[in-house]
């Protein structure tokens, strides 16, 4: 009875966004009102000489405050983002991307791998699918077919999306370090990525929208390749801020180089941008990546930004902590006012992008504040531990295999890799402890399996599809990706129960 209680503001998220299509801000805020009601009548929360005042406010502030953190990741990778498209900036690195090859399936690796990748590693949030969907319409795929492919592709690097931003409520919820989670989750995306590339590449010679020779499976494992040695290496030896972002960035080089050493698949014709316009066009993220690799691998500068650190606690055990200098948001924003600087941008059009970044946010932080404080409130009431209890029960030493789904099932929820980590990450914590399971790699689970969720997550859909004029047809692009979630998340599954075991 206590597992099917705890179990409600779950049910009641996934009726309300996937059955009435409710946005997650109004289905957070009717969801964290039920979740208050079965912690007070259910679990008898703050029923303690706490009251139950002090022990939702303490809950809440939590949330507020975690929310906070991850709000100056999005705002400046937002600001960023803002900046590239008013300036033209994006419009060089996309054109660069489309005049090396006029190959259709070699262009798809090209933008809904690597560009998508990119995209997913800089800003994240549904960037890459609004972003690469348009570029491979206009090169005459079908709407559906470029939703389908942009969303299957970059998904392997939403893990680490938006400078590793999913990472962080995970960090917050098991305290592993940085650099434990990135190991193990990217592990699991190293040695497993190729799949969604095969999914990729066999859609996209079905969908040509011309014949094209000369480019088989080959190409499609070099492209695999080009991108998941980078990503893997950062993801170990760096942390989970880059893996995504600088594995894009250097396997698409590697894949550019390999395509002209074989020139059937070049295109003869000239580059798009001079290499000034190109070095420009990329200055914010080559600032940001300098940046986060100085503070990571420098032990004198690691040491000096991490030396600064704010912390709180209230009675209750509700605590948090932030290091202002070494947070990936500051190299973000760093990135977005250095880089744009660089640029030759005026203070005003770097107000100009503050602003319209500023504007999206109040949204984003009021749905991460709901997400948040139900999952706050549910692990302080013994919500999560009487789920976990149940699960241990039910499926005792199969769990592993089962991890990553409930991680899919989170981000098709709430239409967020971070946003289902928030929700689920404690919940996979504690079936491990009952089951004796290592916990870091039942964590890294529910990770891998909050990125497989974008591959079927409604919000990424309808994100693109709004972008190509695919409204009404959304069912159309879920049931082709479906196969490819269940491909990567079973994969992924069998992969963590073989680690455990």
């Amino acid at each position: 009875m206590h597992a099917l209680l705890a179990l409600a503001p779950v049910l009641l998220i996934l009726g309300l966004m996937v059955g009435l299509r409710w946005p997650a801000v109004h289905a957070g805020a009717l969801g964290l009102a039920l979740t208050l009601a079965v912690a007070l009548f259910g679990f008898d929360y703050g029923g303690g000489s706490e009251g139950f005042a002090p022990a939702v406010g303490g809950a809440l502030a939590e949330a507020v405050f975690v929310a906070a953190t991850i709000a100056w990741i999005i705002f400046p990778a937002l600001c960023i983002y803002e900046l590239q498209l008013r300036g033209g900036a994006f419009d060089v690195l996309k054109a660069a991307l489309l005049r090396i090859t006029d190959d259709p399936r070699i262009l798809v690796l090209l933008v809904a791998w690597f560009f998508g990748l990119f995209m997913e590693g800089a800003a994240g949030f549904g960037t890459p699918v609004a972003l690469a969907a348009p570029l491979l319409v206009g090169l005459g795929f079908t709407p559906v077919s470029a939703v389908t492919l942009v969303m299957i592709g970059h998904a392997a690097g939403v893990s680490f999306g938006a400078v590793g931003t999913p990472i962080l409520p995970q960090m917050a919820a098991t305290g592993f370090s940085g650099l434990e989670l990135s190991r193990a989750t990217g592990l699991l995306h190293g040695l497993l990525g190729w799949i969604l590339l095969l999914f990729v590449f066999a859609v996209a010679r079905r969908a040509a929208p011309r014949p094209a020779s000369g480019a088989g499976w080959g190409v499609a494992g070099a492209a695999a390749g080009c991108f998941l040695v980078p990503y893997l290496s950062i993801a170990w030896f760096v942390g989970p801020e880059l893996p995504t972002l600088g594995g894009a960035l250097l396997g698409a080089v590697a894949f550019v180089a390999l395509l002209h050493v074989g020139r059937a698949d070049a295109s003869a014709g000239p580059a798009a941008g001079t290499p000034a316009e190109l070095w420009r066009a990329s200055l914010p993220y080559l600032v940001l990546l300098v940046l986060v690799l100085l503070t990571r691998l420098v032990p004198p500068l690691q040491a000096a930004t991490r030396s600064v650190e704010w912390t709180w606690a209230l009675e209750g055990g509700f605590a948090g902590s932030f290091q202002p200098l070494y947070h990936p948001g500051t190299m973000l924003f760093l990135g977005f006012v250095l880089g744009g600087l660089l640029q030759g941008r005026r203070a005003a059009e770097l107000r100009a992008a503050a602003g319209a970044a500023a504007a999206r946010l109040p949204l984003v932080l009021l749905a991460l504040v709901a997400m948040l404080g139900i999952a706050r409130l549910m692990v302080h009431a013994g919500m999560i531990g009487s789920l976990a209890e149940a699960a241990a029960t039910m499926f005792g030493g199969a769990w592993p295999a089962l991890a990553p789904s409930v991680g899919v099932l989170g981000t098709f929820v709430t239409g967020s890799a971070t946003a289902s980590n928030i929700l689920l990450t404690d919940f996979q914590v504690a079936t491990a402890e009952r089951l004796g399971l290592d916990v870091l790699w039942l964590a890294a689970a529910q990770g891998f399996g909050a990125a497989v969720g974008n591959i079927v997550c409604p919000h990424n859909v309808i994100a693109g599809g709004a972008t190509v004029g695919l409204q009404g047809r959304e069912g159309e692009v879920l049931r082709r990706t479906a196969v490819a979630c269940l491909a990567y998340a079973l994969a992924g599954g069998a992969l963590v129960l073989l680690i455990v075991a």
